[in-house]
């Protein structure tokens, strides 16, 4: 699958291969975000990521990594 992105230190907008970004689940919504590496810049980017947009980034094969938070 293919996802639209976009860089907000350059401003590039492209698509992206489900395999060049990383998802990753936390406890709360500031620990749950997906990643990539900008293909324009080669900034490394990091978004949060509410609901919705997990949904659609584990349903389109995006590697997920689950965080354990402490207890």
């Amino acid at each position: 699958m293919i996802f639209k992105a976009a860089c907000p230190d350059c401003r590039g907008r492209f698509e992206l291969a489900a395999t060049a970004l990383r998802l990753a689940i936390g406890g709360s919504d500031r620990t749950t975000f997906y990643s990539f590496t900008c293909p324009d810049c080669g900034s490394a980017v990091r978004k949060p990521a509410g609901e919705r947009i997990v949904e659609l980034l584990t349903g389109g094969g995006v590697s997920t990594l689950r965080l354990h938070s402490e207890v």
